[in-house]
C-alpha cells in the first residue's frame, strides 16, 4: 500500500553507482537546457523570470518521490503558462506581488485537485477529451503562444489571449518596432530553426549520433550565450533592447499561498482545466517513453505525483507545473534511469540561481521569445488535421470548433468546448448504435450481416446483432429498431438479440428490454438472447427480467439457429466477392 503512493521505495533500494552516474549526466544536460526555457515560460505566464527557476526546483523533488515515470521532467510548460496568464490577467495586475501570489494559489488548487483525483483513481476523467480535440487544442494553443511572442520578438508592446486581440495589438503598436530588438529576435529565431534540423546534417559530416543530437538540442543555450554577449558588449539595453534584468540570488521563499475565498472561487475552474490538460500531456508522453524501455507507469499515481509537484510549486512561490515535452525527451535521450535525475537537475538549477544569475542580466527578452516560438512547433499537428478530415468529418468538426474557439475566445473556452464536444460526439455515436440482421454462412457456424454476405435465413427467425453497449442514450433507439423489424416481417415468430458486443446494460436499457419483451409477446413473437457476456448476465440475474423472458438464453448464435429455425430457410444472394466484404 505504501509503495503505491511512494514509488521511490521501489527503485531506491536498488540504486547503484552506475545508475547514479547516468542520472547525474542526464541532470547536467537538462539543467543546461532548462534555464532559458524556465525563464521564457515564466515570462509567458506574466511572471518574473525567476519564477521559472523556482518552478524547476522543489516540484522536481516532489516528483522524484511520488512519480512512476523514470524519465518525465516536471516544470513550466508552454500551454500551462499561457493558461496561467489567461486565468490571472483579468483578476490582478500583471507584474504585481498579488499576481505572483495568485499564480501560487493557482498551483495550489491544481495540486489539490490532482492529488484528490489520484487518491480516488479518477484518471479516467482525462478520457473525456478525445484525441482530435486534444490535437486541435494544442495546435491552436501553439499558434496563440507564438503570436503572443511576436511583440517581444520585434520590440512591440502587445497583449491579449485571443488571436484577434494579439493581431490587433500588433496593428495598433507597430510604430513601437525596435530594429535592434528585431535583429536579435529574428536572428535567434532563424538560428534556432536551423539548429532544430542540424542533427542529421552534423551526423552526415561524421559526428556521432549522440554528439549530433546534443549539439542540435544545445541551440537555445548557444543563442542565449551569444545574444547575451552581444547586448552586453554593445550596450544594446540603452538602445531599447529589453533584457531579463536582475534576478534575485536566493532560493525560493517557502510560504503558504493566499487562500482568500474569493480568489479560490475565481480560480477553481482554470485550475481544473490546467490540471486536465497538463495531466493528459504528461501521461501520454510518459507512457510513450516508458513503452520504449518496457517499463510501465500508473496514470492514477501520476495524478498524485503531479498534484504533489504543484503543491510543492505553490509552497515555493512559483507557478503551475506539469511534464515538459522537450525536457522529458532530453532527459530520456541523455540516459536518465530514475526520477532521481529530476532532483539532481533541481539541485543544478538551485546552484545556477545562487551563483550564476548575474550572467543572465543582459539576456534579451527577444531571445527568450524566439525560444518559445520554436518550442511551439512541437504543438502544431497539421498532419493530424489532414488525417482527421479524411477519416471522420464529425471528429474534424469537433477539432475545428475547438481551434476556432481557442483562437476567438481563449484556451479555457477551447478546453471546455473540447470536453463538451467529445462527450457530445460520444453520446451521438452510441445513441444510434450499429445493428445488423445476420444470417448463417452456408455450411458453417458463422453468422454475418445479410446485406453484406450470401446467407441462409429463416422468415420465422430474426437474428439481430447489436454492436454497442445498451444504456439510457440508446435504449429507445433499440426499441424502435426491433419494432420496425417486426412490423416488416409478418411471419416472424422469434427475435434473437445477439449480445456479443454488449458490455453493459444499464437500468434504462433493462426497462427497454422488458418493454420489448412485453410488446413482442403481445404480437406472439418470442424474445431470445444469445452470446450474453458473463458480467452482463450477472447483472440481468439481479433483476426478474430472465424470469419473464418469453424465450431462451442461448450460449451461441448457432445454438439459437439450430433450435429455432424451420425447414423453409432461404439463401439471400449477393453480387460480387462476398468473402471480401466487411461485416
Amino acid at each position: 500500500m505504501l509503495k503505491r503512493y511512494l514509488p521511490i521505495l521501489e527503485w531506491l533500494p536498488r540504486y547503484d553507482r552506475q545508475t547514479l552516474s547516468q542520472d547525474l549526466f542526464a541532470a547536467v544536460i537538462v539543467t543546461l537546457m532548462v534555464i532559458p526555457q524556465a525563464l521564457a515560460y515564466a515570462l509567458l505566464a506574466g511572471l518574473p523570470a525567476v519564477t521559472g527557476l523556482y518552478a524547476s526546483m522543489l516540484p522536481l523533488v516532489a516528483y522524484t518521490v511520488f512519480g512512476t515515470s523514470r524519465t518525465l521532467a516536471v516544470g513550466p510548460m508552454a500551454i500551462v503558462s499561457l493558461m496561467t496568464a489567461a486565468a490571472l490577467s483579468g483578476i490582478v495586475a500583471t507584474g504585481t506581488v498579488a499576481y505572483s501570489e495568485a499564480a501560487a494559489t493557482l498551483a495550489f488548487l491544481s495540486g489539490v485537485m490532482l492529488m484528490l483525483m489520484g487518491i480516488f483513481r479518477l484518471g479516467f476523467f482525462a478520457n473525456f477529451l478525445s484525441h482530435p480535440v486534444i490535437s486541435g487544442l494544442l495546435s491552436a494553443s501553439g499558434v496563440l503562444i507564438a503570436t503572443s511572442q511576436l511583440g517581444n520578438l520585434l520590440g512591440i508592446s502587445m497583449s491579449g489571449f485571443t488571436l484577434i486581440d494579439q493581431l490587433a495589438g500588433l496593428a495598433l503598436h507597430w510604430r513601437d518596432f525596435s530594429m535592434p530588438t528585431a535583429l536579435i529576435g529574428l536572428g535567434s529565431l532563424g538560428f534556432l530553426m536551423v539548429m532544430r534540423r542540424a542533427g542529421p546534417v552534423l551526423k552526415s559530416w561524421g559526428l556521432s549520433a549522440t554528439l549530433s543530437g546534443f549539439i542540435a538540442k544545445a541551440g537555445p543555450i548557444i543563442a542565449v550565450i551569444v545574444s547575451t554577449l552581444l547586448v552586453w558588449a554593445f550596450d544594446l539595453e540603452a538602445h531599447g533592447v529589453a533584457v531579463v534584468g536582475e534576478i534575485p540570488r536566493h532560493l525560493p521563499p517557502i510560504a503558504l499561498p493566499s487562500l482568500d475565498p474569493s480568489l479560490l472561487s475565481t480560480l477553481w475552474m482554470p485550475a481544473l482545466l490546467i490540471s486536465l490538460v497538463g495531466f493528459i500531456e504528461s501521461v501520454s508522453l510518459a507512457q510513450m517513453l516508458a513503452a520504449k524501455r518496457r517499463q510501465r507507469i500508473s496514470p492514477d499515481q501520476e495524478l498524485f505525483a503531479l498534484g504533489g509537484s504543484n503543491l510543492a510549486a505553490a509552497l515555493s512561490s512559483s507557478m503551475p507545473v506539469t511534464g515538459s515535452l522537450s525536457r522529458t525527451v532530453i532527459n530520456f535521450d541523455a540516459g536518465a534511469r530514475t526520477p532521481a535525475a529530476g532532483s539532481f537537475a533541481a539541485l543544478g538549477v538551485a546552484l545556477v540561481t545562487l551563483y550564476l544569475t548575474p550572467l543572465i542580466h543582459f539576456l534579451p527578452i527577444a531571445t527568450l521569445a524566439a525560444s518559445i516560438i520554436v518550442s511551439t512547433f512541437t504543438l502544431l499537428d497539421a498532419r493530424g488535421l489532414k488525417r482527421t478530415w479524411r477519416y471522420s468529418k464529425r471528429d474534424f468538426a469537433a477539432m475545428l470548433a475547438t481551434i476556432v474557439l481557442t483562437f476567438v475566445v481563449g484556451v479555457e473556452a477551447g478546453v471546455m468546448a473540447g470536453v463538451g464536444l467529445s462527450l457530445a460526439l460520444f453520446l451521438y455515436r452510441t445513441s444510434r448504435p450499429h445493428s445488423a440482421l445476420v444470417g448463417r454462412v452456408p455450411g458453417t457456424e458463422h453468422f454475418r450481416n445479410v446485406e453484406r454476405y450470401a446467407t441462409e435465413n429463416d422468415p420465422h427467425v430474426a437474428l439481430l446483432r447489436v454492436d454497442e453497449s445498451l444504456y439510457f442514450a440508446n435504449a429507445r433507439y433499440l426499441e424502435d429498431t426491433v419494432y420496425a423489424m417486426v412490423a416488416e416481417r409478418p411471419a416472424l415468430k422469434h427475435v434473437v438479440l445477439i449480445g456479443s458486443a454488449v458490455n453493459l446494460i444499464d437500468a434504462s436499457a433493462l426497462e427497454s428490454l422488458e418493454a420489448i419483451n412485453a410488446r413482442l409477446e403481445d404480437s406472439r413473437v418470442k424474445l431470445h438472447l444469445a452470446e450474453v457476456k458473463g458480467p452482463v448476465m450477472d447483472q440481468l440475474k439481479q433483476s426478474d427480467f430472465l424470469e419473464h423472458l418469453t424465450g431462451e438464453v442461448f450460449l451461441s448464435t448457432y445454438h439459437a439457429w439450430e433450435a429455432l429455425r424451420e425447414e423453409d430457410t432461404v439463401v439471400t444472394p449477393l453480387d460480387g466477392d462476398d468473402a471480401s466484404r466487411q461485416d
